[in-house]
């Protein structure tokens, strides 16, 4: 069916609000979560887009995309050669131009209403809103497993010496003031499982410290993380954010955005 007046009317004025998709080899939960993802965002009052980040996948991901059919929420293709979720986030975030942005996972965990609570509170002045599994109102299913749950424990400890007052830095549901996410995303040098931390520390630096908010959120089959095959490399992750951001307060090193490339995207 082809767009209505109204959608393409819609889609051609600049959005308030875009959102970055990481994905990588997700031809399976793309669709289904991008249908689910439009759909919500073709009811807000207001124009909106998607940026879909393929970060070197195998399948179809990019192709699905690519033939997208275009209609009142805009979705273009961004392509990410560094490998890593930090990554893909990353080169998503510099290629926005909206006052308001965010990203989240392909298998939208999170239920998609949160996405009117977030949008009110960056409207109303917040400058970081991030969905929190570990808020008190929040409704979990998870079916992680006991190892798991072991290693995200141990992983908190960690990430609250960097980002204070936070309870869930993981949860890949997170909104912001878009001029802040573009300063600070050309600043994160973390591509793995950890940016997220980096990326609140540097936000919480910058007089803008995240407000959780409650969400619904289901633990969705497909996940990429392995507590045996990326524990060590998450640890590691932290420490480096932890010395990197220690060296720059006290002006060791300059800052690596000063003289490090950014990611290209293509239309």
């Amino acid at each position: 069916m082809p767009p209505s007046p109204r959608g393409d009317e819609r889609a051609s004025r600049t959005p308030l609000l875009e959102i970055v998709v990481p994905a990588r080899n997700e031809e399976r939960r793309l669709p289904g979560g991008l249908l689910q993802l439009c759909a919500k965002l073709a009811q807000m009052p207001f124009p909106t887009a998607v940026i879909v980040v393929d970060n070197n996948s195998t399948d179809t991901t990019a192709d699905i995309i690519r033939n997208w059919p275009q209609g009142e929420v805009p979705v273009r293709l961004v392509q990410c050669a560094t490998p890593g979720k930090g990554a893909a986030v990353r080169a998503g975030l510099l290629v926005t131009k909206a006052p308001l942005v965010g990203f989240c996972d392909a298998d939208m965990a999170t239920d998609l209403d949160a996405i009117t609570v977030a949008v009110g509170l960056l409207l109303g002045g917040e400058r970081v809103v991030i969905g929190s599994r570990a808020h008190a109102f929040s409704e979990v299913e998870n079916r992680h497993s006991r190892v798991r749950e072991l290693g995200a424990v141990g992983f908190r400890a960690l990430a609250r010496r960097l980002v204070r007052g936070v309870s869930d830095t993981q949860c890949g549901f997170k909104f912001f003031d878009g001029r802040l996410a573009r300063e600070v995303a050309a600043r994160l040098r973390t591509p793995g499982f950890a940016f997220d931390v980096e990326l609140l520390a540097r936000c919480a630096a910058a007089g803008a410290p995240a407000m959780e908010i409650p969400i619904q959120w289901r633990d969705m089959p497909g996940s990429r993380f392995s507590p045996a095959r990326h524990s060590a490399g998450i640890v590691l992750e932290l420490g480096r954010i932890l010395l990197r951001l220690h060296a720059e307060s006290r002006g060791v090193i300059r800052p690596a955005w000063e003289h490090a490339p950014d990611p290209v995207g293509s239309p």
